[in-house]
């Protein structure tokens, strides 16, 4: 019979059947506790399976299950005729034996030695709220999902099952939604590009991040707009790039200003979202964009043009983008479907020169390898088919009667207290409030009055802050946005 303080051992181990984890498994575990802890030595004998099973209480299949387990993974040795043993390859004492096993330590705490880097936490917001007047979100409601699913059903039951789901393919995506992207691009937007100019991305993000890692050097200087977008400028820093922002007035980013910065350094790249600047929304004017193609042809610097919600313009068709008027590939064109179709579905492009594409393809397969092809060919067949393209002429509609009604509540309810000035387009209303207002606070205030509102951390620079923030109203109810403004009123009344 085994030694009285090794029954104790073993009677006090947790076994538990309601825990969802079979008993064998418990079992094991807390074998390997007792021998982590150093309290069964190496080479010590344990008790027999019937010993076992009757200091406690259980099944005896059960006991061989969790010992046969701990053999399985180096833990215990068997030998005919001699009984079980803690095997002779576990170190004399793993920890003390008065020391208590401790707990897995929280992710960020890695004892690892983390080299310093030039990025800031790069902060997220999940909104949980019922009521949110958002960064600028579609509406779910105009997604055509049940076209989508058809979509990609069908591209789960087509033959070809080798090269579909047996290989690898292109790491520039798949050669159906290239060529669909390039034509919807040709058609929609004025572009000339044929297959060999698209890359498929998870988003516009993931473009900024390949061109940033593959065509930007150390030390080359990236221009952009500000007040911009945090998560480019992070890629600029993270690639060691030295980050010049300019202003932007009324009238989009000041070309001017990039002038004279070329006539000081060489400019590698141009960041630009011209059909509405993020975040004040506002369009660059068309001698701008003119002169803008003409100095990147003039000083050879890039341009990625970020057009994140081109089919949202409310006052007359689209401005074509800066790509359209690019004849000699500086323009570096980047969309995806996160505004009109979801944020849920990580689906982009990127066009460019051939070169260029080849060169993004041979960095991304380090990281990507190819993309997701199934989905990138379901949402080409929603393109083929024109479903997303009657979706989108629906929501820009209901778009458009939102924001009115916005516009007419913030100016009714908030007037005394916030400026504006009516979008031609996009999804959110930029707003300035009056600078006693304290956002962070308004916006906690919000926040328990179960509203989403931003901060306004995001859009503030060392040498930049209007107190403003961008009041998303697609993605809301017109209900919803009058619950929305009402609290805010009411909120600000308070102050």
């Amino acid at each position: 019979m085994s030694s009285p303080l090794k029954i104790v051992w073993f009677s006090n181990i947790p076994l538990d059947s309601a825990a969802g984890k079979a008993i064998y498994l418990q079992l094991a575990d807390g074998i390997m506790n007792l021998i982590r802890r150093g309290k069964l030595q190496a080479e010590q004998k344990i008790p027999s399976t019937r010993e076992l099973a009757e200091i406690l209480n259980i099944n005896r299949v059960t006991v061989t299950k969790a010992i046969v387990e701990l053999q399985q993974q180096g833990w215990l040795e068997s030998f005919v005729g001699r009984g079980t043993y803690i095997s002779k390859h576990i170190p004399i004492q793993i920890l003390p034996a008065n020391h208590s096993l401790p707990r897995k330590k929280a992710a960020g705490t890695s004892p690892v030695e983390l080299r310093a880097n030039k990025l800031s936490a790069n902060n997220y917001q999940v909104i949980t709220t019922k009521l949110y007047l958002d960064d600028g979100y579609p509406d779910p409601t105009f997604a055509p999902l049940k076209d989508f699913y058809r979509a990609y059903r069908s591209q789960l039951t087509r033959s070809g099952l080798y090269t579909r789901f047996g290989a690898y393919s292109h790491p520039h995506g798949s050669v159906y939604y290239r060529k669909i992207i390039a034509d919807y691009l040709n058609h929609t937007r004025g572009l000339n590009t044929t297959s060999e100019n698209i890359l498929s991305t998870r988003g516009t993000l993931m473009a900024i991040h390949l061109v940033c890692s593959t065509l930007i050097e150390p030390g080359d200087f990236i221009v952009s707009g500000i007040p911009g977008w945090n998560r480019a400028e992070q890629n600029f820093l993270h690639a060691k790039a030295n980050h010049i922002g300019v202003p932007v007035d009324e009238h989009g980013i000041v070309v001017d200003e990039i002038r004279k910065l070329c006539h000081r350094r060489k400019i590698r790249m141009v960041y630009v979202t011209p059909h509405h600047h993020y975040p004040t929304t506002v369009p660059l004017r068309i001698d701008r964009r003119l002169e803008l193609i003409q100095l990147a042809n003039e000083y050879g610097f890039l341009i990625f043009e970020d057009d994140y919600d081109f089919d949202f313009h409310y006052s007359h068709r689209p401005l074509l983008p800066l790509a359209s008027t690019d004849e000699n590939g500086v323009v570096l064109y980047a969309g995806s479907f996160s505004k009109n179709f979801s944020p849920a579905f990580r689906i982009g492009y990127l066009a460019a020169s051939e070169s260029i594409i080849q060169q993004l393809s041979n960095y991304r397969i380090l990281v990507d390898r190819q993309g997701d092809h199934i989905l990138d060919n379901a949402m080409a067949e929603l393109i083929q088919q024109g479903v997303l393209q009657r979706s989108i002429r629906k929501a820009v509609k209901v778009y458009k009667e939102k924001r009115d009604l916005f516009a007419e509540l913030l100016s009714d309810k908030l007037g005394d207290t916030i400026q504006f000035t009516l979008p031609e387009g996009g999804m959110t209303i930029y707003t300035s409030f009056d600078p006693s207002i304290d956002l962070e606070r308004l916006s906690a205030a919000a926040l328990k009055k179960g509203l989403y509102i931003s901060n306004g951390k995001i859009h503030q620079y060392q040498n930049y802050n209007t107190n403003s923030i961008r009041l998303g109203f697609a993605s809301s109810t017109k209900s919803a946005l009058t619950r929305s403004v009402n609290i805010l009123h009411d909120l600000l009344l308070q102050k």
